[in-house]
């Protein structure tokens, strides 16, 4: 059966192809060498037969149509090779209406489901629906895949400006979340770019989905453009890592990359060989779903762990509660268990904003970033109930206290030291265990009226600090006291690493706010990324902030075109003293020469304009809550650079 011709307007007006001229067009998902020659317009296929060099962006030379590649010549209006019978390209139907071309291709046969298809949809099935990422040359089967799936509705795209930043956005999605984002490269370079990211998620226990272009099988080995072993690349930062065969189980292979991202709360990694990414999909293939696939994730500890966490809580006047990050998805059940024992919380700097400061047993943070009145309660306890925290050494957990720590990581118990209680089970059925357990059997202090007072004496010397001017910009404390009366209550706060971070964990004052930071890696740059990745997971429903220093905001200065082309309401407020203040610091305690920390910065506010966005610089305290009141009543993306005095942090 012949297929009916389908007319496709490539030109609206024919004067923009002068004689002697070629130009690449497009007709339906076909590329057209268009050219004039003659006097006659012609359409030849866009592809040289030698390496597909693009005709289209070639030249008429002597009367020939020369490919720009690599010189090889054909007919302008015939496509045929110049001394070659059977040389030369397809050429197809052409008119001209007015002053338009159109040109006449058979129409377009039904889209057959590739193995791309299958596993973007098995993808999406198992809950994989926001990705990050660049389209490139090795990417572009698996990316037409996934821009169906967009079209359907069932998946979010964000085109971001480095790959790096793609990767640090899915590891704030999947911090904020539990659950994985995908980020997306090609080969090669793009995908080493997102090497930091992906052990950003690994170190702090985020689930991400790293997905890789990768050059054809066939030239694998001979030191093709872009050739990189990617397996052996991601084999220190995936826990799952494999290569997709054309032979492969396509959906079961996608369906375990999601499964042990989510229940190993790690990365996980597929490269795809640019060959398989448009081989048809095996016969009768189906995409999977997660139904059944996964049980529910709620371990229940050993009565003897339970047995022996309740004798250490019976005999405890004033046990204190120090949660981390691990404890993110069961803070309901933590603090109905600390109100009824009267304990302080207390969080790790990663868990900063899991309790209200406002709370009447919350402490604030815990160690280097934290407050005196979280230290206070430690130092005063007789029990500590340490709840999904690590003891690094920047949170500073005694270990001269009777101590229970909970985890459903049975290797983080006991880590660096022994711990009189370790306890293995997921925090939210222990907490409802041990406060069953417990009910009517302890005899504890109420020590709310002490962390009120605690929070006294702290402001107090806060606004002692706050007076403090060298006449050299804003304190720290005076910006995130701004913030304290004037961010939005509910936000996600995205904060950098440096001077910036220290200085918002310990003074500005958490009520129903999420908190994302790069912590084991402790990765400069996170703050702007992040919030794309915080923006992927609430959306419009909640606002988002980034904090940053100068230094970690110029990381990724391009993805504030990102917020811009998204209309993602982010909220940047740059701390810029030109300077990495926070490494000069470390130079002076380790007794060095401060080197090499000034930095040569832009006019941030300016910048951000330039790019579409709304921008103001502060530079002195009058006009820092002004101008704070105006960038929170931004409805798109804003940002606030704020000119900070190095010393006063």
């Amino acid at each position: 059966m012949n297929k009916k011709t389908v007319w496709h307007k490539v030109l609206d007006d024919k004067t923009e192809l002068p004689e002697g001229r070629v130009m690449t067009v497009t007709a339906g998902h076909k590329g057209i060498c268009l050219t004039h020659f003659e006097g006659k317009y012609s359409a030849l296929d866009n592809q040289c037969p030698h390496q597909k060099g693009p005709l289209g962006e070639g030249s008429i030379e002597d009367g020939v149509l020369r490919c720009p590649w690599h010189g090889w010549d054909f007919h302008p209006c015939t496509g045929k090779a110049p001394g070659f019978d059977d040389g030369g390209v397809p050429t197809y139907q052409l008119k001209e209406e007015g002053s338009a071309i159109y040109v006449g291709l058979e129409e377009e046969d039904d889209h057959e489901q590739t193995i791309s298809d299958l596993m973007v949809e098995t993808m999406v099935n198992w809950g994989v629906t926001k990705v990050f990422g660049m389209v490139g040359h090795s990417n572009l089967g698996f990316a037409d895949a996934m821009r169906r799936q967009e079209e359907k509705g069932n998946l979010n795209f964000y085109g971001i400006r480095h790959e790096g930043a793609a990767a640090f956005a899915c590891s704030a999605y999947g911090k904020l979340t539990g659950k994985p984002a995908a980020c997306f490269t090609i080969a090669g370079p793009g995908a080493t770019n997102l090497y930091t990211g992906l052990w950003d998620a690994k170190v702090d226990r985020a689930p991400v989905l790293a997905l890789t272009g990768q050059v054809a099988t066939q030239v694998v080995g001979t030191g093709n453009f872009q050739e990189v072993d990617l397996v052996r690349a991601f084999d220190t930062v995936a826990e799952f890592n494999q290569r997709v065969q054309t032979n492969s189980k396509h959906a079961e292979l996608m369906g375990l990359a999601v499964k042990h991202a989510i229940l190993k709360r790690d990365v996980s990694h597929l490269t795809f060989p640019d060959e398989v990414q448009e081989t048809a999909a095996p016969a009768n293939a189906a995409p999977s779903t997660s139904e059944g696939r996964m049980a529910p994730q709620q371990i229940l500890p050993p009565e003897e762990s339970i047995d022996a966490a309740v004798a250490l809580l019976k005999k405890a006047k004033r046990p204190v509660i120090i949660v981390g990050h691990g404890a993110r998805f069961h803070m309901d059940q933590v603090i109905e268990f600390a109100e009824s024992c009267h304990a302080p919380v207390l969080t790790t700097f990663k868990g900063k904003g899991l309790i209200g400061d406002h709370h009447e047993l919350g402490c604030g943070v815990l160690g280097r970033s934290g407050t005196p009145i979280a230290s206070w309660f430690m130092n005063e306890c007789d029990a500590l109930l340490v709840l999904g925290a690590s003891f690094s050494n920047h949170t500073g957990i005694t270990d001269h206290k009777p101590t229970i720590q909970v985890d459903f990581d049975a290797l983080a118990l006991s880590k660096f030291h022994k711990i009189d209680v370790p306890v293995w089970g997921e925090i939210s059925a222990t907490m409802k265990i041990l406060k069953k357990e417990l009910a009517g059997k302890m005899n504890t202090l109420d020590q709310r009226a002490e962390i009120a007072e605690r929070w006294k004496i702290w402001k107090a010397e806060k606004a002692k600090r706050l007076k403090e001017d060298h006449g050299h910009g804003l304190s720290s404390v005076a910006v995130f006291e701004a913030m304290n009366n004037l961010a939005p209550k509910d936000a996600v706060m995205c904060v950098d690493v440096g001077n910036n971070a220290y200085s918002f964990g310990r003074y500005f004052e958490t009520e129903k706010h999420d908190f994302l930071m790069s912590g084991y890696l402790g990765s400069i740059g996170f703050a702007v990324p992040a919030s794309m990745g915080a923006f992927a997971a609430v959306g419009d429903s909640r606002p988002i902030v980034a904090v940053a220093g100068d230094g970690g905001f110029c990381q990724y200065l391009a993805e504030i075109t990102t917020l811009v082309k998204y209309n993602m309401p982010v909220k940047v407020i740059i701390l810029n003293n030109h300077e990495l203040g926070k490494i000069s610091k470390e130079q002076r305690a380790g007794e060095f020469d401060v080197w090499q920390t000034n930095l040569s910065n832009p006019n941030f506010s300016e910048y951000t304009k330039s790019c579409g966005a709304w921008s103001k610089r502060v530079t002195n305290k009058e006009e820092s809550e002004s101008s704070m009141t105006e960038l929170f009543q931004q409805s798109g993306p804003g940002l606030l650079e704020i000119m900070t005095d190095v010393n006063l942090i």
